[in-house]
């Protein structure tokens, strides 16, 4: 009897020894899964209207993709090893009642054809965008009332925001880009910008770029109400006046460890900071 007992015990633990990899596997994805659903998960109240929430996922052929956020939300796009692009459509409703609110939502169309667009009637919904894409992807991204993210893709990638910041990171190819009232964050990776470059601007809101100490590039950098700082020693602001009613700009173009591909950041009301970082 004690042998059979032992015996069992080293079948279960060889068994445990075999499903583990699977089953840790299947538990990363899950919280994967879930992490990616967090962007959904909560619904945000709109003064005394009763909101609601619904997550739509659509997959779609690789290729180049246009994202037009009409209104109200945001977009976040980033690159992975993949052969689709996934859409995650975070539809938000608010009305004076949770039916009327979950109505609301449900005449919310999500439109793939040509560009991913939403489309609905009245005006108290918005859709938020959560994009899985190949790495090698060319991105045109419009919000109204919304930030953009976008990570870990190379491509030609365009795009304009009027109210919300942007965050950019681990980009490659020719990237172009605005946004009327919002912040700008840049992280570059790498030694080097491989591509054609980055342009960036933004009117009202600051500009941070970090990347690492040994990383080369053409920067130019200027702000026209704001201050203007950095770490590198090769970066060096140039003032300018006009006349004496006009502002002071502060402008920097110049060559860091040798010079490279064009980082061009730009904002009108707002202070830039180029500092060295561990990436």
């Amino acid at each position: 009897m004690e042998n059979t007992v032992k015996l069992i015990a080293i079948l279960v633990a060889l068994a445990a020894f075999v499903l583990g990899g699977p089953e840790a596997s299947a538990q990363d994805k899950m919280k994967d899964k879930t992490k990616n659903r967090e962007f959904c998960s909560q619904n945000w109240s709109n003064g005394d209207k009763v909101s609601t929430r619904d997550l739509r996922e659509t997959t779609l052929s690789p290729g180049s993709l246009t994202v037009d956020g009409k209104r109200n939300g945001g977009i976040s796009v980033r690159g992975e090893d993949r052969s689709d692009i996934l859409v995650r459509a975070c539809v938000q409703a608010w009305a004076d009642t949770e039916a009327e609110a979950q109505s609301l939502a449900k005449g919310v169309r999500i439109e793939t054809s040509g560009s991913v667009r939403a489309e609905g009637s009245g005006d108290n919904w918005s859709v938020s965008y959560q994009i899985l894409v190949p790495r090698n992807t060319d991105l045109d991204l419009l919000t109204s009332n919304g930030g953009i993210s976008i990570a870990d893709v190379t491509g030609t990638i365009k795009f304009t925001a009027t109210n919300g910041g942007v965050s950019l990171a681990n980009l490659a190819g020719d990237v172009k880009g605005r946004t009327t009232n919002g912040g700008i964050s840049v992280k570059l990776s790498g030694g080097s910008w491989s591509g054609n470059g980055l342009d960036v601007q933004t009117t009202n809101g600051g500009v941070i770029v970090q990347m690492s100490e040994s990383y080369a590039a053409r920067v130019e950098a200027g702000t026209t109400n704001g201050g203007f700082s950095s770490d590198f020693p090769g970066l060096k602001v140039e003032k300018t006046d006009e006349d004496r009613w006009a502002p002071t700009k502060k402008q920097v173009s110049a060559d860091i460890n040798g010079g490279g591909a064009p980082i061009r950041v730009k904002t009108t009301n707002g202070g830039v900071s180029i500092k060295t970082a561990k990436l």
